[in-house]
């Protein structure tokens, strides 16, 4: 981690003209203060304030004034934009003005989930595998679903069109620290993933906010538009944020794994798992936050909808990869990109945690495909569904004590509060498949 000394010389040789202090909102919406070199002492100092009562699901007016706590761990230098000026950032933790942290900071609960790991002899490891659309813009600059793309997976140019965007986006995240370990056109056309190296959560969740951040940046100056929309366009993929997770003791050697086991999993990774599927339920709709979200986990459509696991097999929630060793781990496949990475984390990693505290034990894998077994095959391999849409999601998580406890009510409350407007205001809009399937027939 760059020292004061360090990043403060980098900042003058570079000749840094802007500094974005970021932090998330409850939404995993990147917000930022920006100051000028001159301020740098000030921002280092954690001195920097801004009104919380204008960030949704933040504060109430009469008690504002918040305080941002850069991390120097996630100093960057944007490698984009040098013609107006070079521009660095950090992500930041917010604390209120009594000096204690903000409760209603995502990082802070992320940082509360590592802590308890830690005390357990833990460290919490997770590969995201972020998925995105590359569509193009109108006259207006607007962006339109249009696209000329016709590939599929792994195709090249010139049926993927996006290939140079995509080739300038893994650059452009190489340079900013990232290791990328593969970049790929994805099933649905104009779809694509850039895979990155897994690190410890509180990284991992800083790399999403990041890649969300940049893989627009480099899509909006080649003229694109880059996406994270978990279900854009009817009838082909969605958008997935797969998340592959471990946990490593303080040697690096992975708990997860028993060479002796049937599919190389130890009692530690069975009721970690046994955890997340506890409390899947309730977990969603901070896994997947959008209404449109529900429109992605829906069959045929490679998104999981049932609460299962397979080593074999992709249909179900969690899929065990094939590699063994260190390279041991679960994946979770139903979270999509729009969800707030450092709730995510959080929630998956004290789910786990509680399944080992526990002692819980998974059901049985389902190793064949879900989706072509019957409704009555599923019921009676006791099989339950992820929630059908919002509404549902949020009936799961006000039921979840657990969840709630782990977000704490601050964030519960007003998160809930939040996706209830959106929902009811979802229901009341008139959309185009009502007039195209109604007006001409009633």
């Amino acid at each position: 981690m760059p020292d004061k000394e360090t990043i403060t010389r980098i900042i003058q040789d570079e000749d840094i003209k802007f500094i974005r202090l970021q932090f998330a909102d409850i939404f995993g919406i990147l917000k930022n203060v920006a100051v000028t070199p001159r301020q740098l002492d000030k921002a280092l100092d954690n001195k920097i304030m801004f009104d919380g009562s204008s960030i949704e699901g933040f504060v109430r007016i009469e008690e504002s004034d918040m305080y941002l706590n850069p991390d120097l761990s996630s100093f960057t230098v944007y490698p984009w934009g040098k013609e107006n000026g070079t521009v660095c950032r950090f992500l930041c933790d917010v604390y209120g003005t009594d000096g204690r942290p903000f409760e209603g900071d995502p990082r802070f609960i992320l940082r509360k989930a590592i802590s308890h790991a830690k005390d357990l002899g833990y460290t919490f490891n997770v590969g995201p595998e972020c998925e995105f659309f590359l569509f193009e813009k109108d006259c207006s600059g607007n962006p339109v679903l249009a696209t000329t793309d016709r590939g599929g997976y792994f195709d090249l140019g010139p049926n993927d069109n996006g290939e140079d965007t995509c080739k300038d986006i893994v650059l452009t995240l190489e340079k900013m620290g990232f290791e990328i370990e593969a970049s790929h056109h994805e099933c649905a056309p104009a779809q694509h993933e850039i895979d990155f190296r897994y690190s410890d959560a509180m990284q991992a969740a800083d790399n999403i906010m990041t890649f969300r951040q940049t893989v627009k940046a480099v899509a909006g100056s080649r003229g694109m538009h880059a996406t994270f929309m978990p279900k854009p366009v009817f009838g082909i993929a969605g958008n997935g944020m797969h998340l592959n997770m471990s946990l490593t003791r303080p040697d690096g050697s992975n708990v997860f794994i028993d060479e002796s086991d049937s599919d190389g999993l130890s009692e530690t990774a069975y009721s970690f798992m046994a955890g997340i599927i506890k409390h899947i339920e309730g977990m969603t709709l901070i896994l997947n936050p959008l209404i449109n979200s529900y429109k992605r986990l829906v069959p045929d459509y490679e998104a999981p909808v049932y609460i299962a696991w397979s080593a074999q097999n992709r249909s179900p929630l969690i899929r065990i990869p094939s590699g063994r060793g260190q390279s041991t781990r679960i994946e979770l496949r139903s979270a999509d990109p729009s969800a707030n990475p450092y709730l995510a984390l959080a929630l998956c990693l004290e789910a786990g945690l509680e399944g080992i505290e526990q002692k819980l034990s998974p059901p049985a894998p389902v190793n064949k495909n879900i989706f072509q077994m019957s409704r009555r095959e599923i019921r009676r391999n006791g099989i339950r569904s992820l929630p059908a849409n919002m509404f549902d999601a949020i009936s799961r998580f006000e039921k979840d004590e657990f969840v709630q406890n782990i977000l704490g009510q601050h964030i519960s409350e007003k998160y809930a509060e939040a996706k209830k407007q959106e929902w009811n205001e979802y229901n009341m809009r008139v959309s185009n498949w009502e007039i195209e399937t109604y007006l001409n027939k009633y």
